[in-house]
């Protein structure tokens, strides 16, 4: 039997986080870190005081209204456009037009508007599809948006609910109550609750952590600095202040029971206007020097603007409104990534506002015969019958796979140049019409049917519908852009002229 004897006996190592200790230097950073849950950190009351500082800021400062209302726009635009993709082409544009006609009567562009706002400045919007019998339109589904404050259990112990919000044992939700006064009225508030179906209450809001139920205002991290900008603002404003009251001061320069003329210490004397004057013995006339703004001024205002943009993933250029100390790279840089945010922002309101509320107005279309369905002209949903292996055609939803939104096209600061690249990437089948038209929130087929008319127009009115315009580039013209800031000091050296078509080359 062989026995093993152990010569290094076993140690235990103890990893270490620097951020994981708690010394005396970062105990008061960290005193308010907690291990709570989502839902138990966003309780109603501290929610409720993150929507009225939320408010108070956007209605008070002009950064913040500019901040929620360039998202609003950027994101929501001139409103979607649907496109339906069922193989009947008379049957999409029927649902399409009137779609467009019921999205016009019910406002759904400023209605979608109000709801990013909403998300913005609340942290999350409701909305409630429901029967509107004055509607314009005989597809009498409308959505009315509904505050926050609004959505609160009628009783604080309430079983599988969330602060106005009931789920069901897979954590879907259910019904959402909804109070019938608002709890910041000023008239009687009688306390009486409406519980509506989920399948007709939209509730959009960012989901920051697991098992979150209720959103929090997304500007949340950018109040404390709003604060400290509106503080700094003042305190400049006040120093300049300060120095413009003082007109002119009398100081001497001789010591303390020296030879000057005794004054009256902070005495007040009116000057008057284009007046000749003497002075005491000894004294001197001097005026304060009004140094506010200094000259950092801009600069923190800078800097504090693109910390607040940066939670809400805007750029400082865009949140002043202004790139002028940007050159062309840095700004188009700059906007790209903030499309980018916007794309997305815009697929949420597709997924979680606009198809549950096209399938609401689908089904009450079809139910009052404003068109019939076509029979097989839409694609296979994913969803089996109960019994059988097979796929099965859903009659009363469209979304997914059988239709779609357009937003607006994002701009591009040199059309000419993305125009040329989308004619190069169509070219060379990296991309195809319906891909380019999308980016600038156009469809396709609309495209190609308005070429097709045109063509035969011109046909009809003897003009040559294959004659283009070339636009050749004057000779004078760079062929690449300088930014000012990345001018050389130097001239550039004479450059050889280009060739004309039909030059010979020879004198």
């Amino acid at each position: 039997m062989v026995s093993f004897q152990n010569k290094h006996p076993l140690q235990v190592l103890r990893l270490k986080y620097d951020a994981a200790q708690t010394t005396s230097e970062n105990v008061r950073h960290w005193a308010m870190a907690d291990n709570l849950s989502a839902d138990g950190s966003l309780t109603p009351e501290i929610r409720r005081t993150l929507r009225n500082r939320a408010r108070y800021e956007v209605a008070n400062n002009a950064y913040a209204k500019g901040l929620v209302l360039t998202l609003a726009a950027t994101c929501i635009g001139t409103g979607p456009r649907l496109q339906l993709l069922s193989d009947d082409d008379a049957f999409n544009t029927i649902v399409e037009t009137e779609f467009i006609a019921w999205a016009e009567a019910v406002r759904l562009c400023e209605r979608l508007q109000t709801l990013r706002m909403a998300k913005i400045t609340d942290g999350e919007a409701f909305a409630a599809i429901l029967r509107n019998p004055r509607l314009k339109h005989p597809v009498e589904i409308d959505i009315r948006a509904i505050e926050a404050d609004r959505i609160t259990s009628p009783y604080p112990a309430m079983t599988n609910a969330v602060d106005g919000i009931e789920y069901d044992p897979f954590g879907n939700p259910v019904l959402y109550y909804v109070s019938s006064e608002h709890p910041g009225d000023l008239s009687a508030w009688y306390g009486t609750f409406e519980s509506i179906a989920s399948e007709y209450m939209i509730h959009w809001y960012r989901l920051d952590r697991p098992g979150q139920s209720r959103g929090l205002p997304e500007i949340t991290p950018a109040l404390p600095l709003f604060a400290q900008l509106r503080r700094y603002t003042l305190a400049v404003l006040a120093a300049a202040e300060t120095a413009a009251d003082f007109a002119a001061v009398l100081y001497t320069d001789a010591p303390a029971n020296g030879e000057a003329q005794p004054l009256e210490p902070l005495d007040i004397v009116a000057l008057e206007k284009r007046m000749a004057t003497t002075l005491p013995d000894g004294w001197k006339l001097g005026q304060i020097r009004a140094e506010q703004p200094n000259t950092s001024y801009s600069e923190f205002k800078r800097e504090i603007l693109g910390e607040i943009g940066r939670c809400m993933q805007i750029p400082v250029n865009i949140l002043l409104g202004d790139s002028s100390k940007h050159n062309y790279a840095s700004g188009r840089l700059d906007h790209q990534t903030f499309f980018k945010s916007i794309k997305g922002e815009q697929t949420s309101c597709e997924q979680v506002v606009l198809f549950p509320l096209l399938d609401a107005w689908y089904r009450e279309a079809l139910r009052i015969g404003l068109f019939r369905e076509p029979h097989n002209a839409f694609p296979l949903s994913r969803k089996a019958t109960s019994g059988s292996g097979f796929l099965q055609r859903s009659s009363r939803s469209i979304c997914g796979e059988a239709a779609r939104f357009f937003w607006d096209g994002m701009e591009h600061v040199d059309p000419m140049k993305e125009a040329k690249a989308a004619a190069t990437r169509v070219e060379t089948r990296t991309s195809n019409l319906a891909i380019e038209c999308a980016k600038l929130g156009l469809d396709w087929e609309d495209v190609l049917n308005q070429a097709a008319k045109e063509r035969q127009r011109m046909i009809a009115l003897g003009l040559d519908p294959d004659h283009t315009i070339i636009l050749e580039k004057d000779e004078d013209e760079e062929d690449f852009e300088i930014d000012e800031a990345d001018a050389p000091a130097e001239p550039d050296p004479p450059r050889r002229k280009r060739k004309r078509s039909g030059d010979t080359g020879g004198r």
